[in-house]
This record gives structure tokens, sequence and C-alpha cells, in this order.
């Protein structure tokens, strides 16, 4: 199996309370891997940790290493920037910028220097089309983005996001805010933008965990109890607590 990231003995502080505790993880390439575990467990500080947008919280303290390929992303000489162009995070509640629905898909290849008005296009239709958006918009390029759907404005936020083409996806719960159609389309999606991507998602429904992993990594009170390929994990579960996390006993 082909690994794209490894986190390595990964531990995390805010303030006093020690939030990770010696998490390693493998994260295939080009599979969705899910990460579950109760509220509260230290999933979404995971998350940020893989690119390092966890520095951005106060008081926080790291040791361990995360490395995607053979690249250390936590070693000082590594620029965070590009850190963060190449890991791509998408929030839970989607927020397009303030700007219409072209900009917001261009914002980010303009600046990092691409002006020329037919590249542009180009980016905008192919990421917009990637999302499955783009025949929903492509005659109100120039509309307000605030004024799409909410799961449509999820989709667009992925647009942005594959617009600076990153080699990974870290999804913090992208579905949480949407109602069902729409959360089925994003989970769709996923599945398709997992061949040219690979994608660390966040999920506190264990039925959505079960429709879209490839790989699992279950966290509790953060420390991995189990990780693996989501049919042995969930059908076959080898630890006791993942075993009540599954059938429910934990919340």
């Amino acid at each position: 199996m082909d690994i794209k990231m490894r986190i390595e003995n990964l531990n995390v502080w805010r303030g006093e309370q020690h939030v990770l505790k010696n998490v390693t993880i493998s994260i295939p390439k080009n599979k969705i891997t899910v990460i579950i575990g109760p509220s509260g467990c230290g999933k979404s500080t995971l998350l940020r940790s893989l690119n390092r947008l966890i520095e951005l919280f106060d008081n926080i303290k790291i040791e361990g290493n995360v490395y995607m390929d053979k690249i250390n992303i936590y070693n000082g000489k590594v620029d965070v920037t590009e850190i963060r162009e190449k890991i791509g995070f998408v929030q839970q509640v989607p927020t397009p910028l303030p700007m219409s629905i072209y900009d917001n898909v261009a914002h980010g290849p303009r600046i990092h220097g691409l002006r020329e008005k037919t590249a542009l296009n180009r980016k905008v239709e192919g990421c917009l089309r990637s999302v499955g958006l783009w025949d929903e918009v492509k005659d109100r390029l120039q509309m307000p983005a605030t004024q799409l759907s909410i799961g449509q404005r999820q989709r667009l936020c992925i647009a942005r996001t594959l617009a600076v083409e990153p080699e990974v996806l870290l999804c913090d719960e992208p579905t949480s805010a949407l109602d069902p159609i729409s959360a089925g389309n994003i989970e769709k999606l996923l599945q398709k933008l997992k061949s040219e991507y690979t994608i660390v998602l966040v999920t506190h429904t264990l039925r959505q965990a079960k429709r879209i992993a490839d790989n699992v990594a279950f966290i509790y009170l953060g420390e991995v109890v189990e990780q693996g390929p989501a049919e042995s994990v969930f059908t076959n579960p080898k630890e006791e607590k993942t075993k009540e996390y599954i059938k429910g006993e934990i919340s």
C-alpha cells in the first residue's frame, strides 16, 4: 500500500491539557481515511495538526512528526504556506469569501501568480466541474457566492481548495451543516475525488464513515485505539473499546 502521510508519535497540548497522546497513523494515498471517535476525543485537533493549522491557536505545544511523502512538515526549514497549499482544508461550515463565485475559485491562483484571463477561466471552470457545480452556476459566475445554497457553498469551498492544486484534502465534518441530499452529494463527490487526491475526513456520524471510508482510525481520549481497512475495523474490530463504540455504547 502506497502511504501518502505518516503521523509518528504526535503529541499536542493546549495549555495544560494533553489533547493528543503518541498518535501514530498511516494515511494511504488516493484513499479516504476517516477519523472516528466520541466528541472531544481530539479528532479535529489531529486534522488541524496535519497541515499545521493547529499552530494558529493559542497555548499550543506540539511534539512528534508528520510526514507527507518523505517531508516532515514540522521540520523548522519547511515553508508553512507551501505545506498548506499542498494539504488543503475544508471546514465544517462552508464559508465562501465575500466575492463572486468566479473570484472565490480564482482567488488562490491569483495570489500564486496566475493572472492570464484565459488560464484563469480554464482553472475556474475545471474546478467547478470537478465538484459538479459548473452546470449549476456557469451563467451566474459574477453572482455573490453567499447567494448559493448551503450545499452549493460547500462544493464551492471544495473547488476553491482544489484551485491551488493540493495533494491532500482535510475535511472537518464537511456535511454536518447540510441537509441529507446535499450531504449525499458531498459524499459522492469525495468518493470521486479520491482518484486524484488523498482525503482525510473527520465525522461524528458512524453511518457516514461506513459508507465512504477506505481506511479508519478510531481515537478515544486522544489516543489511537485501532486503525486499519474500514471493512476490517467495522466488521471485525480487534479492540474492545472499538467494539463498544461501533455498538453505540460509547458516545
